[in-house]
């Protein structure tokens, strides 16, 4: 019989045993765990965005689909654009 407690440092890429080594099965349970996280919907609010697909991301709430990140809902890139656009816009405000 197969004993399965050893999970505890590596998560969900316990599934693989001692295979791969240790690193990749680090990077696959973070990548994991923050793909199965819900997040802030940006619509109403609420913690019950869940991805459904690859950049596909629900609101189990409000019903809101979007696209994100593959993983997360936001990415840093996208988080620098939306900074960006604001810096430009409160600077066009400010003109007025």
């Amino acid at each position: 019989m197969a004993r399965f407690s050893h999970t505890k440092k590596v998560g969900p890429a316990g599934r693989f045993g001692p295979r791969y080594g240790r690193k990749i099965r680090v990077r696959v349970r973070d990548v994991e765990i923050k793909q199965k996280k819900s997040y802030k919907c940006p619509v109403c609010g609420f913690q019950k965005l869940k991805r459904v697909g690859t950049s596909i991301w629900v609101c189990k709430k409000c019903g809101a689909k979007m696209a994100g990140g593959a993983y997360t809902p936001e990415t840093g890139a996208g988080r620098i654009v939306t900074k960006a656009i604001r810096r430009v816009i409160e600077k066009r405000s400010r003109e007025i």
